[in-house]
Formats: C-alpha cells, structure tokens, sequence
C-alpha cells in the first residue's frame, strides 16, 4: 500500500456534496467488486463530523492502474478532479478505517417478532433501547444495486498508530484489521 490517488469532489447547485460523494462511493464499490481486489484501502482525510469532500483511494501502483483503466468514474468524472498516482509520504502515520454497524435496527426487530423471540410488550423497550444507543458517525447514505433500497454505511475511524498493519479490504475498501495510511 504503497501509492494513492486522490478524488476531490466539485459539488454544485445542480449536485449536492453528500449526494455526490455517495454516487462516487457506489461507483468506486462497483469498480472494486470488478476487480475482485481486496488490496485497495480508501480513507477520507478532511473528514471531520462528516467524511469531506476527498476521497483517498490507497494501493500499489499496479492495482491502482488497473482500477483508473476501467473508467470507473464515467459520467461523474465531470463533478471531480481526480489526481496522478503517487507515492505515499515516508513519514505518516495509520489507520484502520472500518464500516460501523448498529446492534440493534428495526430489520433486527422485525426477526425478533416473526420469529417469535420477543414478547409483544418488550417491542417498545426494544425501541427507547435502540434509539438511546443511535449511531453518531460519519455515513455514506448508498443505493442497493440487488433491491433499490437506500441504507447508511457508518465509518468509524480508528486511533492513529505508528506502523502499518497489512490485511484485506472488503469491496468497499474498509478493512476491521488493515490500516491504509494517514496524512
């Protein structure tokens, strides 16, 4: 993980910052499952309270021209300027950048009634629990391509740490074990 490219999104009165950077997230998920490549990693260094307007996609030099070989930005490409490949700074430091889900959601309540695991008057005390226990991070709001639902993807970011820890990344480029770099 030694090389990055940058997307800096250009929103405008026609496409809303977070609208767009969810369309370029969905866009780089679907390039990255074409790929069937676990070895790129992306962080969001403006983020902040929410996930900013650049997209740091991390790899070797060779995965990340596969991946600028595909086009994948297509009709996108016009709302951002995407950078060169280039060599990650010797001296920065890593982090796990890692997909946040909550224990408890209404889909898990819904289980639990059909299948007759929680009693008619614990549903309510479910809800106060899982309201009072809501998710405060930064998300992408993205699309199912397999059923058209809308769903939120938390990121949860993790300490800063000194050397780099190798792992796999999922499609969407977030790891529970791999760090990508920092800076």
């Amino acid at each position: 993980m030694n090389h990055y490219l940058e997307i800096k999104i250009i929103p405008d009165a026609e496409m809303r910052e977070s609208v767009l950077l969810n369309k370029v997230y969905i866009k780089l998920h679907k390039a990255l499952f074409d790929l069937k490549n676990n070895r790129i990693g992306v962080s969001f260094p403006e983020y902040r309270i929410k996930l900013g307007k650049l997209i740091r996609i991390h790899g070797d030099q060779a995965i990340l021209n596969d991946l600028q070989g595909l086009n994948w930005l297509g009709g996108l490409g016009g709302y951002c300027k995407v950078s060169d490949i280039t060599k990650v700074p010797e001296k920065c430091k890593y982090r796990i950048i890692s997909r946040k889900q909550a224990n408890m959601t209404e889909a898990k309540l819904r289980r639990l009634i059909k299948r007759g695991s929680i009693k008619p008057d614990e549903v309510n005390a479910y809800k106060a629990k899982m309201f009072s226990q809501g998710l405060d991070h930064a998300f992408l709001e993205l699309d199912s391509g397999s059923n058209g639902h809308y769903h939120r993807r938390f990121i949860q970011f993790g300490d800063l740490i000194e050397q780099p820890i190798k792992g796999e990344f999922d499609f969407f480029g977030l790891s529970k074990q791999a760090t990508v770099p920092w800076f």
